[in-house]
């Protein structure tokens, strides 16, 4: 049985320098770190809650 999961193709756009602490931790949970790091993580409830918290230092694209 296939399953076709979506994805997350997420990308730092911005520094966490000047920004709380709680803030550079969910951008290193994300697999993050450094301006024009890309990742592709699962469009799940998590991750969507972390992207919330810093959407302002990302840029999200939905991947099929």
């Amino acid at each position: 049985m296939t399953e076709t999961t979506k994805k997350l193709k997420i990308t730092q756009i911005k520094s966490t320098i000047g920004y709380r602490h709680k803030t550079r931790l969910i951008i290193e949970s994300l697999g993050l770190g450094k301006i024009r790091k890309t990742v592709i993580l699962p469009d799940n409830a998590s991750v969507r809650g972390m992207i919330a918290k810093v959407p302002h230092l990302l840029d999200v694209e939905e991947v099929s």
